[in-house]
């Protein structure tokens, strides 16, 4: 598991387009609003690579924690 720390992500429509996204590329994830992450099942690092080339299409920085 590999945690993905998105400082922008700070409401309920963040968290549905991280969602919708991330389901999109069939990856395996979970959103924490409370927590500012996205938390990636997988640890390949080409699921990594996608997940945070994802959030950045989506405007968003993620930094691997």
């Amino acid at each position: 598991m590999k945690v993905i720390k998105v400082e922008g992500m700070h409401c309920d429509a963040c968290v549905d387009r991280i969602t919708k996204a991330m389901t999109e590329e069939g990856l395996k994830f979970e959103v924490s609003l409370p927590n500012k992450t996205v938390t990636i099942d997988e640890t390949d690092e080409e699921q990594i690579r996608t997940a945070l080339e994802t959030l950045d299409d989506l405007g968003f920085e993620g930094v691997v924690e």
